[in-house]
């Protein structure tokens, strides 16, 4: 996602400075991506990082577009986990954005004519998820940082606007790495698995106006936010979805 993202902002006229803990990769992507892109290796669980890559942005013009795309997913019970995989999910999730969105409004605030700040979250992030309770605890935080962040920047009179992308189930190399996880089977429950070529072209759109919440699709961000409204309730139909999704996993898993 980050990648089609990437091509995209170029495709609009931006140049786009890819960051990835593995600079070859990085470096693959922007060569790709062209019309400018250019690279640098970032360990997003640094702070300093965020700074240095907002700092290296904003050398070839004002940072008008920042994505907080870096995410982690590790399918097990919370009991189950290892200190250090909560630790990861943590750091890259939820503690990453915040380093991303400081970052990034420290090289934006002087601009008189906004930008955008893209945090990426997740249909995870609106109610109960049983099998990705620390997943979705960081994927809670991120949607609640950007809205939060939101109201205080409307209240200080920025024209910096913050939006929360919240996918359903994305063809991606991290949902393949755990299609066969009987932990991940709720994220099956979907009509359909989007591709990311799919949820880039949603993302840009963002751009083009002020809101805050992009949910792909609109309608199951519906179902979750009520299940996380009234829990015993949303936790009886988290356990009927993911029934349908064990069933879409199989059949996925069969090709």
């Amino acid at each position: 996602m980050g990648r089609e993202t990437a091509r995209r902002l170029a495709a609009r006229g931006y140049q786009v400075l890819v960051t990835d803990l593995n600079e070859d990769a990085a470096s693959e992507t922007a060569a790709l991506i062209g019309n400018g892109a250019w690279a640098m290796r970032q360990d997003v669980r640094d702070a300093d990082s965020h700074r240095q890559a907002a700092t290296a942005a904003a050398e070839n013009g004002p940072l008008k577009v920042w994505v907080n795309n870096a995410g982690i997913l590790k399918t097990e019970k919370v009991w189950d986990h290892s200190d250090e995989d909560i630790r990861l999910m943590l750091e890259v999730n939820l503690l990453a954005t915040m380093w991303g969105v400081r970052a990034a409004l420290e090289a934006m605030k002087g601009d008189p004519s906004g930008a955008h700040i893209i945090n990426m979250a997740s249909m995870a992030s609106f109610g109960p998820v049983p099998g990705l309770g620390v997943y979705a605890a960081t994927k809670h935080g991120v949607l609640g940082l950007t809205e939060s962040l939101q109201g205080d920047l409307q209240l200080a009179g920025s024209p910096i606007r913050v939006h929360a992308v919240c996918p359903d189930l994305v063809d991606t190399g991290m949902m393949r790495e755990h299609a066969d996880n009987p932990e991940y089977a709720l994220g099956f429950s979907g009509t359909k698995i989007y591709t990311p070529e799919e949820i880039a072209d949603q993302i840009v759109t963002l751009l083009d106006g002020d809101k805050i919440v992009l949910s792909i699709p609109r309608n199951r961000m519906a179902v979750a936010r009520a299940a996380g409204m009234f829990p015993r309730t949303g936790l009886r139909i988290a356990q009927t979805f993911l029934a349908v999704g064990q069933k879409k996993q199989q059949k996925f898993n069969r090709g």
